[in-house]
């Protein structure tokens, strides 16, 4: 399986808007005016909690990585709202399933008693 193999993955954010006059590349159109262009994280059309969703699903404990361009924000900008994007949506994964709480055992008599059974 590919999860095996991933040791770290970039974070990156993209967006594409096509039009019939433009391809993705846009050819000499400028970076704001392009069909496909890059954006800083959460401003473009990346679903990221299925991404991190599916590394804390299945165990990851790499390195994710900010590989920031965005046609629109500051670097710097966008370089201090990547690493908080990217810490807040790292999934802390439990030591337990969700219903463990229903595996306490019973007490018959304690059950019996609640139902007016006795």
């Amino acid at each position: 399986m590919y999860r095996d193999h991933i040791q770290m993955f970039h974070v990156k954010d993209a967006e594409f808007n096509p039009s019939p006059k433009q391809g993705v590349y846009s050819g000499y159109q400028s970076w704001t005016e392009r069909a496909g262009r890059f954006r800083s994280l959460g401003d473009g059309q990346i679903d990221f909690k299925s991404i991190f969703s599916w590394m804390a699903a299945n165990d990851y404990h790499g390195w994710a990585v900010l590989e920031w361009e965005c046609c629109l924000k500051h670097p710097e900008v966008g370089a201090r709202e990547g690493a908080t994007f990217i810490r807040d949506h790292i999934i802390e994964v439990t030591e337990r399933a969700f219903d463990d709480f229903a595996d306490g055992g019973s007490d018959e008599a304690a059950n019996r008693r609640i139902l007016g059974l006795n």
